[in-house]
C-alpha cells in the first residue's frame, strides 16, 4: 500500500493514570456521515491503543504541511514526544490537540474495535470537529511526505474537510 497517498494524522488519548499517549497514522478514513464517524488502524503492541481501549476516547490530529516533524517525532516512539511539541488537552476526555501542527482536530468516542491481523481497527464517532489554521494538509505515499499541492480555498469552510 506504500504506493496509496494519504493524509497524515497523529492518534492520541490519555491512559488511564492521566499520561498523554500517541502515534503517527496514516490508515485513517472518514467511514460515515450520519453520524460522522472515522476509521483509524493502530498496531496492536501500540501503548497508544491500550490507552484508547482504556479511556474509550482518541483524537485525530490531521497534520498540515509544517507538521512533517511531529509525524516523524510520533512515529519514532521517542518516549519524551509530548515534551517535544506544543499540546493542550482537548475538550471531555478526547486526547491531546497538537496545536501547531494540526489543521483540523476531531475528537472520538470508540464505537468499534476490531482486530484484523496485527492492527485493530477502530471506529470513532466524532464527537467534535476543531479547525485549528487554514493550512495545506500532509500526506504520506510512496515512503515519502509531501503536501497537498494547492491553497486551501479560503471561501470554504474548513468544518467541510471532515466527513
Amino acid at each position: 500500500m506504500a504506493g496509496f497517498p494519504s493524509g497524515v494524522g497523529v492518534v492520541t488519548t490519555f491512559a488511564g493514570d492521566g499520561s498523554p499517549r500517541g502515534m503517527t497514522c496514516t490508515s485513517l478514513c472518514s467511514v460515515s456521515l450520519d453520524p460522522p464517524v472515522l476509521l483509524v488502524c493502530l498496531g496492536t503492541g501500540s501503548h497508544t491503543l491500550k490507552a484508547v481501549r482504556e479511556s474509550g476516547s482518541f483524537a485525530v490530529n490531521l497534520l498540515h504541511a509544517h507538521g512533517r516533524p511531529a509525524a516523524e517525532l510520533f512515529a519514532s516512539g521517542a518516549p519524551d514526544r509530548f515534551d517535544r511539541v506544543a499540546w493542550r488537552a482537548g475538550a471531555g476526555d478526547a486526547g491531546p490537540h497538537l496545536t501547531e501542527d494540526a489543521h483540523i482536530i476531531a475528537d472520538c468516542s470508540v464505537v468499534g474495535d476490531q482486530v484484523v491481523g496485527d492492527h485493530a481497527v477502530l471506529l470513532g464517532e466524532v464527537r467534535a470537529a476543531v479547525p485549528v489554521r487554514r493550512e495545506r494538509p500532509l500526506l504520506y505515499g510512496l515512503r515519502r511526505f509531501s503536501v497537498w499541492p494547492h491553497p486551501v480555498d479560503a471561501a470554504r469552510p474548513v468544518r467541510d474537510a471532515v466527513g
